[in-house]
This record gives structure tokens, sequence and C-alpha cells, in this order.
């Protein structure tokens, strides 16, 4: 449903502000379970009352200037077509300088690898929600401490498990899980508020100001601890699309913001009255009687905050796919009815295996924390200069304006990311790592495409001058219609000229079809098809998607009907071309890389369920080509 269908009606837009609540504010409902803490943990910052107030300002001030300003009031401006997330901010940021080649190659490879580091948040996040909420059992009953990661792996095992059956279901309980959530943080925070007004003097930025020039480097350092209260706002971003501007700016403003303030204030007042409670301020504001319900809603937030990352890794891998900087993956529709409903194998259980070992290796929230912060700060900072190009060369703005508007925030990121970077020893590599290999793949996979198409071209034959010569002594034409797919437009397939060598038959319709995939999230069917008559009842059709668009091959060629063409779909067969890429030593990449690009394309899942070709009517031929 859209952002404007919402505004219509009153009970639609507080369906989606509810769900906004559980998809989009999982991560960053999360993090008081460890983020005040982890600022005093090295113990680099004594827990004295002038640090508390300091601290505090500096988490209230972020929150407010990240999240509010940046996120929810500028950046949800920079809509796809109404999509959001950093693939969509890098389409719109490619398409803007799209007359500056080597600035667009330079934005296309920096958006890559912020789509790639966000794999590595992807893993840090399951590991460090979970394993913060489970790490309850020590404050409630310490002599279990051994059971801590044995229980976190079991739930984050089932997790993974359930991933198969969809999240529909999962879904529906979101919502109002994490709306008892912050209800839950406002209520544990504002009794200690209560008691302890004085509290509130940290919403003078000045105690922040104080706090960073009395510690100087120490406090630079706490930055990177600091940056833990806004991880998880990229998602305000990138699940705009799902739900729309307003239900995310209702929800941040009318309850999670208040509910996170209440709650980080509250922990303050409490360690002012008990600083000896620093070592989980989060489960000592409960009281004896609410620990338990506790730290079960607490593991519930948690599993919510992963599931919405691990459905934000499926979305990222299928636009990823779509746009041809991943290979093709098997992908399952999980509901019959919304076609963003999707689970990837592969993405599932390589998540899962890498959460398993960060969870192992690292052993307590406390590490994890040095490996958390490096990858959002990473996609935080390339957000905002993805926006100066988009409101610059897209939106046409001033320059004053345009660098004013990004400039403050910039600097912001570049000193958050400057801070976690710091942590790279502690932890920080963990996700640097996958992230690199993460961009590897993409890049390999992307020259890969590149070089295997350009060699195709080269030993390529023109379709119209391939077609005048066959029918100057035409084969014997049989019932039915072929479907050649092709990747390159204008250019005979493979798979028609093997079918003519070995079959020495035309069929008596033949369509050939090019899909082109687009960087835009949406391309309607009005602009889905493009026909070109070839004579002889052949005809060039190209197929355009947006990488949110569902590639269906057959639903779109049924348009064809409109065009004179009359496709039956018993009769109609679908002719595939297999290349087996052989590496060479020579020009193009280094061997090793195209060994595996080699491997990657063995390995792809097969073109035909990619687009949704009938199983029982594929034929494909291949042949080998080198590169």
């Amino acid at each position: 449903m859209s952002a404007s269908h919402a505004a219509r009606s009153p009970s639609a837009l507080a369906g989606l502000t509810l769900g906004a609540l559980g998809v989009v504010y999982g991560d960053i409902g999360t993090s008081p379970l460890y983020a005040l803490k982890e600022v005093f943990h090295g113990g680099h910052i004594a827990a004295t009352p002038e640090n508390i107030l300091g601290v505090l300002s500096l988490l209230f001030w972020t929150i407010t200037v990240v999240v509010s300003i940046k996120y929810v009031l500028l950046i949800l401006r920079a809509d796809n077509n109404g999509e959001g997330g950093l693939i969509a901010m890098l389409a719109l940021a490619t398409t803007a300088v799209k007359g500056q080649p080597a600035l667009r190659r330079v934005l296309m490879t920096v958006g890559l690898f912020g789509t790639a580091i966000f794999f590595g948040d992807a893993v840090i996040t399951p590991a460090m929600t979970v394993l913060g909420a489970v790490e309850g059992i020590d404050v409630y009953a310490p002599e279990y401490h051994d059971a801590i990661l044995p229980l976190t792996l079991i739930v984050i095992a089932g997790l993974f498990a359930v991933q198969r059956f969809g999240t529909g279901g999962i879904g529906k309980a979101f919502g109002p899980v994490m709306l008892t959530w912050f209800l839950v943080l406002a209520l544990l925070g504002l009794p200690r508020v209560l008691q302890n007004p004085g509290v509130l003097a940290a919403m003078n930025p000045l105690h922040a100001i104080e706090f960073c020039l009395h510690h100087g480097w120490v406090a630079f350092v706490g930055l990177g601890a600091v940056v833990l209260v806004v991880t998880g706002g990229e998602a305000l971003y990138a699940d705009l699309g799902h739900f729309g501007k307003k239900p995310i700016r209702i929800a941040w403003y009318g309850v999670v913001m208040p509910a996170l303030v209440i709650n980080y204030f509250g922990q303050g007042a409490m360690l002012l009255q008990e600083p000896e409670a620093i070592q989980n301020p989060f489960f000592h504001l409960a009281p004896s009687w609410a620990e338990i319900p506790l730290f079960l809603l607490a593991t519930a937030a948690a599993i919510v905050a992963s599931q919405a990352l691990i459905t934000a890794a499926f979305s990222v891998t299928k636009q990823a796919i779509q746009l041809g900087i991943l290979p093709r993956m098997r992908i399952l529709h999980t509901s019959v009815r919304d076609t963003g409903q999707i689970y990837v194998p592969f993405i599932n259980w390589m998540l899962f295996g890498l959460v398993v070992v960060a969870v192992s290796f690292f052993g307590s929230a406390s590490r994890l924390a040095g490996a958390y912060g490096v990858a959002v700060t990473i996609d935080m900072t390339i957000t905002t200069v993805m926006t100066f190009f988009v409101i610059r060369f897209g939106w046409k703005y001033p320059l004053v304006l345009c660098a004013a508007a990004t400039g403050i925030f910039f600097l912001i990121d570049v000193t958050f990311l400057a801070s976690n970077l710091l942590k790279i020893a502690a932890g920080g590599w963990f996700p640097l790592l996958i992230g690199v290999c993460m961009f590897t793949l993409m890049l390999t996979w992307r020259q890969g495409r590149r070089m295997l198409s350009d060699k195709l071209r080269e030993d390529a034959i023109e379709l119209p001058s391939f077609l005048d010569a066959v029918f100057l002594s035409p084969p014997t034409r049989v019932p039915g219609t072929a479907v050649f797919l092709s990747a390159e437009l204008g250019i005979t397939p493979n798979a028609l000229m093997h079918n003519l060598k070995h079959n020495k038959v035309l069929h008596e319709q033949n369509v050939f079809v090019t899909v082109r995939h687009h960087e835009v999230p949406w391309i309607g069917f009005d602009k889905r098809c493009e026909v070109e008559s070839l004579g002889h009842n052949c005809w060039q059709v190209t197929l355009h998607f947006g990488f949110k668009n569902e590639p269906d091959v057959p639903e779109a060629l049924a348009q064809l009907k409109s065009h004179g063409v009359q496709l039956e779909e018993m009769e109609t067969s679908y002719f595939l071309s297999r290349d087996i890429v052989i590496p060479t030593i020579g020009a193009g990449m280094a061997l090793w890389r195209e060994k595996l690009f080699a491997g990657m394309h063995r390995n792809a899942a097969a073109a035909a369920d990619f687009l949704h070709l009938p199983t029982n009517r594929i034929v494909e031929l291949g042949s080998k080509v080198e590169i």
C-alpha cells in the first residue's frame, strides 16, 4: 500500500505505522540493551555525575541530529520512485551524473562497497542483539553464566531455521511486540527520571561539548560506542518503499524517539545514584518481579531486530542480482500475495554460519561491540555522499545549499567512522572482512559479465542478416512458438544456431527476447514490452524490469497479444544458451579472478528459474567461451 493511499485511510496509516515499529525500528530499538553500558565499559571513562551527564548529552544529540534531522527529515525525501535504501540511492546518484562517466564509475564503485559492507552489518546485528539480550542472565541469575552462549546459539539457529516458512506470519507479530517493547522502555525509564529530574540537564548540548573538551582523545574513542545508539538508522531509508514517509515519521517522533530518550535518561538517572549498576544498567532498571518477563521481552525484541536485517539481506541480494552485481541465486517466494516476501537459501545459511562464528569467536556483547558500528558508519557516510550528488545534480539545487545540507552530516559521519576505525583490531576487522569479500565477488562478477558479453559480441552474427540468410533457403517450419533468450539485443542467440544445426527446423513463430534490468525500482506493464517485427513471423522483443520488479518472462510475453502475436501456452518452447566460461591467461582480469568468475557463473542458479520459465518447456543448449 502506498503512502498516499495510507494518508487517505486513517486505519491503513495506523497499520503501516505499527508495521514500521516492528520492521524499521527493531535494530535501533534494541540499542538501550548495550549502548550506554559500552561507553563506560572500557574503564577509560569513570561513572562520575559530570561524565554521566556528558555521555547522556552526547547520546541525546546524536539521536537528534543523525536520526531525527538527517534521516527522518532529509534522507527520506530522496526516494527513487517511492523506494529507499542504498541501492535505490545508488541508482539515483548514478543517474543524476550520467553525463559524467568517470564520476559515475566512482559513485558506482563506492555504492557497490556500501552494498557489500551491508552484509557485514547483517551478520553483526543478530549476533550483537541476541547475545546482548540473553546476557540479562548475568544480572538475574549469574550462576547460569555458562548457559549464555549455548542459549544464544539455540535462539539464532531457530531464527534462521524458520526463514524458509516466510516472514508473513512472523511479521504480523513484529509491530505489537515492538510497540510493547517501546512502551516498556518508557515505563522502565520514567520512574527513575521522576526520582532524579536533574538528569534532564543533559539535554543541554553544553554538557556534551564540555565532556568532549575535557576528555579529548578518550571522548573521541568513546564515540565508537556512542554510535551504537543510531545503528539501525539506515533501516529508516531502506524500508521507505514498504511503509512510506508518513508512517515512518509518525512512528519515530510519536513512539520510538520518546521511548529511547526516556529509557536512556532513566539509565542515566539510576547511574547518578547507583554508579555500580554500570555493569548492565538496562536490566538493573527493572524491579525484581519484572526480571523474567523483561528478559523474555528483550529476547523477543532482539529476534525482531535480527529478523529485519535478515529480511533486508534477502531483499538487497535480489536487487543486486537484478542489477547484475551478483550471480543468480535460488529465490523462493513465501507469499502468493506479496512478491516482496522472499527467501534466499544460500544467503540465509551463509549468514547463519557467519553469525555462529561471530558469537562463538567474540563470546560477549562487549567484545562484539568492537566489531559493531564499522559497517554502519561506512554506510551512513556513503549515503550522505550519494545524497549530495542527488540533490546537486538530480534536483539541481544550488551548490552552496547542497554543501550546507550535507556537509555538516558528512563531518559527523566521518567523525563517527574515524572513531570506529580505531576498533578494527578489537573486532572491526570482522565486518570489514565480510564486506571486502562481498565487494570482490561483486566487482569480479560485474567485470566478468562485461568481458563475457564483449566476447560473445565479437563472435556474434547480427540477427537480421542471419535471418535473411536463413530464409534464402528456409528450413522446415514446425508448428508452435520458439522463444529464444538472448543477453544482447539484435545478436543471433547460440541456441538458435545450434537448433538449426542439429534439428534443421524452425518454428512457425520465433520470438527473440532480451531482458533489461534498469536502475529504477519499478517499471509498469505499460512500459514493460517493446516489439519489433523481423518478418517471416519473427519478432525481436525487449522486456524491461526495475530492480524490484519480478522478472516473470511468460507473464510479460502475454502482452504480445496486443501486438498481434498470439502465444499458445502449451505450444511455446523456451530456448536458452548455457555458456561454459574458460579462463585464459592474457588481457582481462587476473587469472584467479577469471577462475572465480567461472566458478560463480557455473554455480549460478538457472536463468529459467530466475525468469520464471515453465520447467517442462525449456531447451538448453551449451557452448564454451574463453575469456
